[in-house]
C-alpha cells in the first residue's frame, strides 16, 4: 500500500545507516520512492553534511517530506529545524508520529536509531506517511512557529 506518492528525502548520519537500508528496502517495494542524501555505510561522518542539503530541499519545496535519522535524533533534527520551512518531528512512539502531523503538520520524521527498533521505524513512517494535518486551530499555531514575532 503506497502511502505517499511524492519523492521522500531520506538522510542519517553513520549510527542511522542500518536503519535508512532497513526503511528503504522494507518501504519501496509498497511504492514509496526516495532521494537519499547518505550516509552510504557505517564509517563516521557529520551529519550536518548530509541534513543541511536535505533540509533545503525541503524548505524550498523540492521534496515535501522527509525522513532523517542520527543516534539519537537531537543533532540531525536540531540542523534541520534551523530552516524557516522545515518542521522535524524526533518520533519515538506511535502517538508522536500521529500527532507530529495531525497538530503540527511536520514535513520530516526524525528517528533516534539508538532508542528504537528498526520495526518500530518502519511502523513509525508508516503512521507519519499514512496521516494529515488536521489544519482548524492547528493551523493558527503552526503559522506562529516560523514567524518574526
Amino acid at each position: 500500500m503506497v502511502y505517499f506518492t511524492d519523492i521522500i528525502a531520506i538522510g542519517t548520519d553513520h549510527a542511522g545507516y542500518l536503519m535508512k537500508k532497513f526503511l528503504l528496502e522494507n518501504l519501496k517495494p509498497e511504492g514509496f520512492n526516495f532521494k537519499d542524501y547518505g550516509a552510504f555505510s557505517e564509517e563516521p561522518v557529520d551529519y550536518p553534511d548530509m541534513i543541511h542539503p536535505l533540509a533545503k530541499d525541503i524548505n524550498d519545496g523540492k521534496y515535501k517530506r522527509g525522513i532523517i535519522i542520527c543516534g539519537s535524533g537531537n543533532g540531525v533534527a536540531i540542523t534541520a529545524n534551523k530552516y524557516i520551512n522545515v518542521r522535524a518531528a524526533i518520533c519515538w512512539e506511535k502517538e508522536l508520529a500521529k500527532l507530529s502531523r495531525q497538530h503540527n503538520d511536520a514535513n520530516i520524521i526524525v528517528l533516534p536509531a539508538r532508542f528504537i527498533s528498526f520495526k518500530e521505524a518502519l511502523m513509525f513512517v508508516k503512521i507519519f506517511f499514512s496521516t494529515g494535518f488536521e489544519g482548524g486551530r492547528h493551523q493558527r499555531r503552526v503559522e506562529k512557529i516560523s514567524s518574526n514575532l
